[in-house]
């Protein structure tokens, strides 16, 4: 049985794929294991036709004569528009190369593989270019790549046309250019932005010119050095070359074809009468001794379609051949009869065919009679007349996931776009912007065209080009960059920093100051001054001075649950307990000067005992304020998240606000009671009393704490607790100061003062007044 098959003899490449399809018909008549009862037979037309239908290899096989519609059917290498995809309209197109939507996409992928995100496009203007460049245009949109320009002309069509092209290219400011065309156009185009000395590209070529070696006829070749783009894949067909070399007219006697092929190759005729200028040919030529683009098979692309087609189409054949009935693809599971076979039967074969070749390639058509995308990743590295240098350097593969698609293999890249043929080109509407910034289009421009703005404050981008900034969670701020959430700085007032140590220097020292006077006190117990000032509440206003300067310390170092409560209630209770001492000594020197009046027995009244338990109860109270606070609703650490944006502030939380001021303002209202008694006995003999010196330190206390509670409330962060601290402090080295060093000093350096006689006023000014 034989069945015709057709190729078109058009050119060199094409008489090549014609002997392709002859070897690959041979190859599989000798196959016992592919249709082994038939036999494929060829005639090769200029156009498919319709008549001819019949072409016999052995009439010695059986064979049988096929409906005109099975030559009809179209099964192509080359042709790649993706408009033959529609199966309405095209119902029996199968091809062996992919459809241009897939070299599309793939284009658009490596444009935006290389960061070319503004990028000029061209094309010629028949099917293959328009509708080409317009699948590339939809896919570089999808994936954010913007078109600058988009260009169509034709070889044959009007001047104009192509110096519109040129002059869009020559002033546009994209580096790389999308050309979907023929070797025709592009040698006409490169030849002329050659002699317009416009240079600095980046060519992204389509399969139909890229490997194409006639581009060195054009005298511009050398603009598309560095072009890249994709083709078919290289494949062996093992045999091929000796077929191909093998070839002499004798074979084909009626073809003018190969006659005029073979005197251009060998430069001599074959019809002396028909041809008196050349030299006759010997007959000893042959293509085994002779260097021909047409015997080369060391790239295989479009070629190794052909030959999967022809096994394409046997495989199809043969699988119909050998069906058995019941088991068939057809109405109640019947085959289709051999005998007069239906053109719908053998495309049902042809839509589902599946097999590998022998190089290991696997071959098959998807609903749309389209083959798997598969391309090559190709380079031209040089060209010089004649020749033309290509390299592959990477593949794409359509089957693998979305971001694996394309794969560079170890091999330099030779670069166009003046980029020194190793570094590569750029281009961009806008540069692209660094984590720390996001995108913020112009008006009226295409998405590539921005402009890079700062992250508002508190925001990030940790990507390059964000579109958008993100907010840090609440206790996390931008780092200087502004590309990463960074942790807070947690600010309190630590013992390690320099107002901390200082600080805490100032509360030791008066700690350090209050327990020496204590000593030298106990040390002159005896002396009538230390008598006289009522020794018992002296020691114990010392002893609360201490407890004073200590509790500041408490306001140091990082709040926890226990220090937040202790700062705040020792404080009240030591100082009231400060205040209660004073107070004590106040009351005392008043009833002590009206003892001395004729009549009085008031110290009685207000003897040690009294002394004591005033200052007892006057503390007790302050005791219960904080013990209720403490109850109620207890001081506790916080996290201060809004004072400052880029800081967390670590405080105490007052927890009850009452009772923050209660105990405040249980301690003020003390300071002020002992302030007027004070005040009430500033006119005393001096040496009978101490009140000019306690008021003075309970107008240093009150102009304190006054003062205290502005500041307080204004006083940012750590600034807070360094303001209640020196607070505390001044108003304790008010008290101790005022009541303490006048009579240190009359003690260790005027000891002649501290005689019972000077403090009763025993002196030549008492007696005289």
């Amino acid at each position: 049985m034989h069945y015709c098959l057709f190729q078109f003899s058009i050119n060199t490449r094409e008489f090549k794929f014609a002997q392709t399809m002859i070897f690959a018909i041979e190859e599989i008549n000798q196959n016992p294991a592919i249709l082994p009862h038939h036999t494929l037979g060829y005639k090769i037309y200029n156009a498919c036709g319709w008549l001819h239908l019949l072409a016999f290899v052995n009439s010695q096989k059986p064979f049988l004569m096929l409906s005109p519609f099975i030559c009809s059917a179209k099964l192509s290498h080359f042709a790649t528009c993706t408009c033959l995809s529609d199966r309405k309209e095209f119902p029996s197109f199968f091809r062996t190369i992919p459809s241009d939507l897939h070299q599309s996409r793939a284009l658009a992928k490596l444009v935006k593989h290389f960061g070319w995100t503004w990028v000029g496009a061209i094309s010629n203007k028949n099917d293959y270019g328009v509708n080409g460049i317009a699948s590339f245009i939809k896919a570089a949109q999808e994936q954010g790549v913007c078109i600058e320009y988009y260009q169509a002309f034709e070889q044959t069509g009007p001047l104009g046309e192509l110096a519109k092209v040129v002059e869009t290219v020559k002033y546009s400011s994209s580096k790389v250019i999308v050309a979907f065309m023929s070797h025709r156009e592009i040698k006409v185009l490169a030849a002329e932005l050659y002699k317009q000395n416009i240079t600095g590209l980046q060519w992204v070529g389509s399969d139909a010119w890229i490997t194409d070696h006639s581009l060195t006829d054009s005298e511009g070749h050398s603009v598309l050095v560095g072009s890249m783009g994709f083709v078919v894949s290289r494949a062996r067909i093992p045999g091929l070359e000796d077929h191909l070399r093998g070839l002499h007219p004798s074979q084909f006697p009626h073809s003018q074809f190969f006659r005029d092929f073979w005197e251009g190759v060998f430069d001599c005729s074959l019809n002396e009468a028909e041809n008196i200028q050349k030299k006759p040919c010997s007959g000893s030529e042959s293509f085994q001794n002779v260097h021909l683009q047409f015997t080369d098979v060391s790239e295989l692309r479009f070629t190794n379609n052909v030959y999967k087609s022809v096994y394409a189409v046997a495989y199809a054949l043969h699988n119909l051949t050998t069906c058995e009935e019941g088991g068939g693809p057809f109405f109640n599971a019947s085959c289709a009869n051999t005998a007069h076979i239906q053109p719908w039967q053998v495309l049902h074969y042809l839509q589902n065919i599946n097999f590998t070749t022998t190089q290991g390639e696997r071959v098959t058509f998807d609903q749309n009679g389209d083959s798997p995308a598969r391309y090559e990743l190709v380079n031209v590295q040089s060209a010089s007349s004649g020749t033309i240098h290509v390299a592959t350097v990477g593949v794409f593969d359509a089957t693998l996931p979305d971001e694996n698609q394309i794969i560079l293999n170890d091999v330099e890249i030779v670069w166009g776009g003046g980029g020194g043929g190793h570094t590569v080109p750029v281009s961009v509407c806008s540069e692209s912007c660094p984590p720390g910034r996001r995108k913020v289009l112009q008006k009226q421009k295409p998405i590539c065209c921005y402009d890079c703005v700062l992250c508002a404050e508190g925001e990030i981008s940790n990507i390059t080009d964000s579109v958008e900034c993100l907010k840090c969670p609440i206790e996390f701020w931008p780092n200087t960059r502004g590309d990463t959430c960074i942790l807070k700085e947690i600010e309190f007032l630590s013992f390690a920093e320099m107002m901390g140590i200082i600080l805490t220097v100032f509360c030791l020292m008066g700690a350090f100051l209050t327990t020496m006077i204590a000593i030298v006190f106990f040390q002159f117990r005896e002396t009538p001054i230390v008598r006289a000032n009522n020794s018992e509440l002296s020691f114990l206003l010392l002893f609360s001075l201490t407890l004073c300067f200590l509790c500041s310390l408490t306001f140091i170092g990082r709040p926890s649950q226990w220090s937040c409560m202790l700062r705040h209630t020792a404080f009240g209770i030591t100082f009231v307990l400060c205040i209660s001492c004073v107070l004590g000594k106040t009351i005392v020197v008043l009833m002590a000067f009206r003892a001395t009046l004729p009549g009085s027995n008031v110290m009685k009244w207000f003897g040690p005992v009294q002394q004591r338990l005033s200052v007892v109860a006057f503390t007790l109270v302050q005791v219960v304020i904080c013990i209720l606070w403490l109850t109620i609703n207890p001081p506790f650490p916080f996290k201060n998240l809004l004072h400052y944006k880029d800081r967390i502030i670590l405080e105490c939380s007052l927890g009850s606000a009452v009772g923050f001021w209660a105990v405040l303002g249980y301690i003020g209202l003390l300071a002020i009671l002992c302030f007027i008694l004070a005040f009430l006995a500033r006119k005393l003999p001096d040496n009978f009393n101490e009140a000019k010196l306690i008021t003075f330190s309970m107008l240093i206390f009150c102009a304190v704490w006054i003062t205290f509670i502005p500041a307080y409330v204004s006083s940012p962060g750590k600034f807070t607790v360094a303001v209640e601290i020196f607070a505390i402090l001044a108003s304790s080295y008010g008290l101790l100061f005022c009541l303490f060093i006048p009579k240190c000093f009359i003690i260790v350096m005027r000891p002649e003062q501290n005689t019972k006689k000077h403090l009763m006023g025993k002196t030549t000014k008492d007696i005289q007044y």
